[in-house]
């Protein structure tokens, strides 16, 4: 298990860009909405802890995890000035294929999002075998994995910067 013995929460906040000047989008999926909330709830918190102001975080809603490639792409699309943007959701296995066609597509939906544009994607979508894992992902046992996206987004963003800088 790839979170066994890592709070996704735990950050060393001395290695984190100041957020202060930055703008984050963040679309969240309506499924399974008792997971993504907390997942964007962890986000929130780890950007507010970081100094990103409130109203320099735009957030939109999709109705499923399926739904983040258009809403992320739109949103890259009307917001250029925004330096990261984080999609959230939660794809729990089922009895059918569905997981596993939704879960490649999302995956491969946002690494191409990351290929075409300048804005980068963060993945923040659970696929678990459980209900259990979700939570333990979403602010349980295992931290919340909307607080390391947010980081990760952070962390992106300054790249983005910093190459912005050196191509003049």
């Amino acid at each position: 298990m790839a979170t066994a013995g890592k709070n996704l929460s735990h950050y060393d906040k001395n290695t984190i860009p100041n957020a202060k000047d930055f703008r984050f989008g963040i679309v969240v999926s309506e499924w399974n909405d008792d997971i993504t909330e907390n997942l964007f709830q962890g986000a929130f918190d780890a950007w507010m802890d970081n100094g990103v102001l409130k109203e320099n975080i735009v957030r939109w809603n999709v109705p499923g995890s399926f739904e983040l490639i258009y809403g992320c792409k739109k949103m890259q699309q009307s917001f250029e000035m925004l330096d990261a943007i984080v999609a959230v959701g939660n794809v729990i296995q089922g009895e059918t294929k569905h997981f596993d066609f939704v879960c490649e597509g999302v995956t491969q939906g946002i690494k191409d999002l990351n290929v075409q544009s300048d804005i980068p994607v963060i993945f923040c979508v659970l696929t678990d075998n459980t209900k259990q894992q979700s939570i333990e992902r979403s602010g349980g046992i295992h931290g919340n994995k909307g607080a390391e996206a947010a980081i990760a987004a952070i962390k992106m963003a300054q790249l983005r910067k910093d190459a912005n800088f050196y191509k003049g």
